[in-house]
């Protein structure tokens, strides 16, 4: 247990020495046309959202999975269980795996729920877990959807991570079949692709989290821990916006998507809506802040978060997150040409 202990806290702090990865997210590359003649008022602006088979969200922002497991990371879990009350943010646990398996740790995660009673909370497994587990880690924390995640480069980077993926879909499937609460599947930095986010659809996912490159690098932490492993996997994975408009392909637009991966500001929330997602999560930046300036400072930052984006649908003629639909934008650079690219090869299948 005390290997996993230091794995969790290791997690923890090269997440915050090492940054985003090398892979840009492609936010850069996304431009929103500017709607001079608004006709809104910035008052009126409505952020609420919606994902399927959960209560609508208040906002877009929710804080993503990022530690658990060890009794000494459960103060970042009440920290952020805080920031999530006092914002009306949804929140994802981090991997529940060990600890329904061996019952340590649990107040690592069960905090979360004393902190935040009435919070939209996700509990949050492996594609490896049974049925059983899925259900323990949903009661564990009461929550209200199981995120399930998917981080198979992560495993190939750590010396003692799994090789066999060959189960996985099916698992999910048992899983949504099973658990009793919505399903949230989530890459964790490597991106879906729209083949992939089909065939996850088609086992009756309703909410799919992309993930994509460009933000929190679990394959370089982990060769920070195991040097001899193939560094190479640092490198690897579906930038965000690239990621987030293949899967909007699959899903429909507004439809459960939740973008992730490198968001880093009010204006990547906006874009990544405008693009289809529903909703938008964040980690590595709020851990951050969190560690460096504390509880009330990570609030404020959320807080005024959200009064930009309030800026944004405003200087788009939108007052509701459906309306972004009608948002023009037009995007440069890799992306551009990767979008264009990916769109000819599927219509030549």
């Amino acid at each position: 247990m005390k290997s996993r202990e230091s794995r969790k806290l290791n997690h923890i702090r090269y997440a915050l020495c090492i940054g985003d990865g090398p892979c840009a997210s492609g936010f850069s590359d996304v431009h929103l046309l500017h709607h001079c003649l608004s006709g809104i008022c910035r008052d009126e602006v409505e952020l609420t959202c919606l994902l399927p088979g959960l209560p609508a969200l208040t906002h877009p922002i929710i804080i993503n999975a990022i530690t658990g497991g060890a009794d000494s990371v459960a103060k970042i879990n009440e920290s952020l269980a805080v920031v999530a009350r006092e914002t009306g943010s949804a929140m994802a646990v981090g991997s529940q795996f060990g600890a329904v398996r061996t019952g340590f740790h649990r107040d690592s995660y069960t905090i979360v729920r004393k902190c935040n009673p009435k919070g939209l909370i996700f509990a949050n497994l492996s594609a490896f877990a049974s049925v059983e587990q899925g259900k323990a880690a949903v009661d564990m924390i009461c929550a209200d959807a199981l995120q399930i995640h998917l981080n198979p480069a992560q495993e190939l980077a750590m010396e003692e991570g799994d090789r066999d993926f060959s189960k996985c879909l099916s698992h999910i499937e048992a899983m949504v079949q099973g658990v009793g609460v919505p399903v949230i599947v989530k890459e964790t930095g490597c991106g879906m692709a729209q083949k992939e986010a089909q065939a996850l659809l088609d086992v009756g996912v309703t909410v799919l989290d992309i993930g994509g490159a460009g933000g929190t690098n679990f394959p370089a932490i982990e060769h920070q821990r195991y040097p001899e492993g193939n560094e190479e996997l640092a490198e690897w994975g579906i930038p965000t916006v690239i990621s987030l408009l293949s899967v909007v392909e699959a899903a429909g637009w507004g439809n459960g998507v939740i973008a992730s991966g490198g968001i880093r500001s009010a204006l990547d929330v906006v874009k990544a809506q405008v693009l289809g997602a529903s909703a938008v999560a964040m980690a590595g930046n709020l851990l951050q802040k969190l560690q460096q300036e504390g509880i009330e400072e990570t609030i404020h930052f959320l807080r005024q978060l959200l009064k930009k984006v309030r800026d944004f649908y405003t200087l788009l003629g939108c007052r509701t997150y459906q309306d972004l639909q009608e948002a023009q934008f037009y995007l440069t650079g890799e992306t551009a040409q990767a979008v264009s690219w990916l769109r000819k090869h599927d219509q030549n299948e």
